[in-house]
């Protein structure tokens, strides 16, 4: 009896195991470009100066820290980390350092960000060493504009974290802003330090700015994953429902206290606020960055599926300005590609 009992739960085990591993992202096989795809990128060469660092399940399904040239070439692990998950990478402003999350243990998904005690924040060098851990139980971490502390997030609390002193002080708390359950995500502040950018889950739904001399909130409407323009006076952030793809990114304007000048909704979104809209099959976009300079937009799309963490999503660059055709696929790999950033070099 003991042995029959041993048995099935050793079959119960080996069943979980397997299908925990099945919920992990695929390390999925390279693709090769199509002859427009590598004039494309052929024609990028030269052009841009400077890295792209992103996070990948190429190699480990639950994802590393890769950096490649701005131009798609040379492209490279920073962590290695097979029994953990390494995601969201920021360059720091003089691009020495980048700011990542990572699991604290096993495969979660993108969809526990809100369970802060599930993440850490770390740093690495480009060059993949000096790790270090930054904060404990935090997630969503960006920089502040000055590079010496960073911006996190846990649930609906936002912090800054002074990295010379280890000092931590609440910045912003959702939950007392709206209402309980409210989770604060990607929280980044204005180049000038004035604002806050937000995307609020939860019990509430939407993105704005928070005008930290006013105590005050702006709403930019639906959407998600809002970022700064570096001029201080414009976001950008997805828009979900509509586009090509069932998404699209929008540029929202501001005045001198954060306020958009108007904000998006509705069936019907003026064309004033379209931004970008990749043309074709793959045009399920999500997280969008734009460079220091202002002159290049990096970010990710997928053919279909919506996880984050694990569909075949791939890495674009975009000189801003030019038509939206000439946006540059950088990426070929089905593995899970996501939450790219750009550093150009000055």
């Amino acid at each position: 009896m003991n042995k029959r009992v041993l048995w099935i739960v050793g079959c119960a085990i080996i069943s979980l195991t397997f299908l925990l591993r099945a919920q992990e992202a695929p390390t999925g096989a390279p693709v090769t470009p199509t002859k427009d795809e590598q004039k494309a990128l052929d024609g990028l060469k030269g052009k841009i100066n400077g890295k792209i660092v992103w996070s990948t399940s190429r190699v480990h399904s639950k994802h590393d820290i890769w950096i490649m040239n701005a131009d798609g070439t040379d492209l490279k692990p920073v962590t290695n980390t097979p029994d953990n998950v390494d995601w969201f990478p920021r360059f720091s402003p003089d691009g020495a350092t980048i700011l990542f999350c990572r699991s604290k243990s096993g495969w979660v998904a993108e969809n526990d960000a809100e369970i802060n005690d599930k993440w850490d924040l770390w740093t690495v060098k480009p060059d993949g060493t000096g790790e270090k851990k930054v904060a404990e139980s935090a997630v969503w971490g960006t920089w502040r504009p000055t590079g010496d502390s960073i911006v996190f997030a846990r649930a609906s609390k936002v912090f800054v974290k002074c990295l010379a002193t280890s000092e931590e002080k609440e910045i912003f708390d959702a939950e007392k802003q709206f209402k309980k359950s409210t989770w604060a995500q990607q929280p980044e502040m204005s180049p000038n330090g004035r604002f806050l950018a937000i995307t609020l889950r939860g019990t509430t739904r939407q993105t704005g700015i928070w005008n930290f001399e006013k105590k005050e909130w702006y709403t930019t409407g639906a959407g998600c994953e809002i970022s700064w323009f570096p001029n201080n006076k414009s976001v950008v952030r997805m828009n979900e429902g509509q586009g090509n793809g069932s998404t699209e990114e929008l540029k929202i304007d501001l005045d001198d206290n954060g306020k958009p000048l108007a904000v998006p909704g509705g069936l019907s979104i003026d064309k004033k606020f379209r931004f970008m809209d990749l043309p074709g099959r793959r045009s399920h976009e999500y997280f969008p960055q734009i460079s220091a300079d202002g002159q290049w937009m990096v970010w990710c799309a997928t053919i279909y599926g919506q996880e984050h963490d694990i569909y075949d999503y791939e890495v674009y660059v975009w000189k801003i300005g030019t038509p939206q055709n000439n946006a540059v696929r950088l990426t070929f790999h089905t593995a899970n590609d996501r939450w790219p950033d750009i550093y150009i070099a000055k």
